[in-house]
């Protein structure tokens, strides 16, 4: 069985849209894209890398890959050639063919398909973006693992990584570190049911 590893670059607030530049996502009058592009030093570089160069295919949601699908197979370097060599799963009620080499389209029931796929044998399936897709992974819990950076910045508004619908669970913390300029790179696998107790009975 594969696993679902979403990666998200997120501000202190919840915000993962437009992370890497001002033009990426502007759906609902966004104007402060590329939050997070004065933030990289040495440790968030080998943090998402470390997660670049696991063994995966990737699963993207519409939009993500309507920008994607014009720009990596354009680029050179490790990164482009990997995203350009692997599968791309793209859930997609819309779109019935595309031009990226290795892209499947799953345009029926997709989370359906979704199930199916992570049931199957293969690599682990990554996911980079793609808000809506994975409000729809949470509802149905098909998460299994979360790496976030979280940058130190509040935005006030964008496509938050955990929006209406999340199921309630408990996370375990399997690996963090802190950049220099206070990045926090954090993995957590879903872990049962949210833990309660009684605050005042310690």
């Amino acid at each position: 069985m594969r696993r679902i590893i979403i990666n998200e670059h997120l501000s202190l607030d919840g915000v993962i849209q437009g992370p890497g530049g001002p033009d990426e996502d502007t759906t609902g009058g966004f104007e402060l894209g590329g939050w997070s592009a004065t933030y990289a030093d040495d440790i968030t570089r080998e943090s998402l890398f470390a997660a670049l160069n696991e063994d995966y295919d990737l699963l993207l949601g519409r939009f993500t890959f309507d920008i994607w699908e014009p720009y990596w197979p354009k680029q050179s370097g490790p990164i482009a050639e990997k995203f350009n060599k692997i599968k791309k799963y793209v859930a997609t009620h819309t779109l019935t063919e595309a031009s990226w080499d290795g892209t499947v389209l799953l345009n029926g029931d997709a989370i359906a398909q979704v199930k199916e796929l992570k049931a199957s044998d293969g690599p682990n399936l990554h996911i980079w973006g793609s808000a809506d897709l994975i409000q729809s992974l949470f509802q149905n819990g098909l998460i299994d693992q979360i790496n976030v950076w979280i940058y130190p910045v509040v935005l006030g508004k964008g496509k938050k990584l955990f929006a209406g619908g999340t199921l309630p669970s408990g996370l375990k913390l399997t690996k963090h570190a802190v950049s220099s300029t206070g990045v926090i790179c954090a993995s957590f696998e879903l872990n049962g049911k949210v833990p309660t107790g009684n605050a005042a009975e310690d």
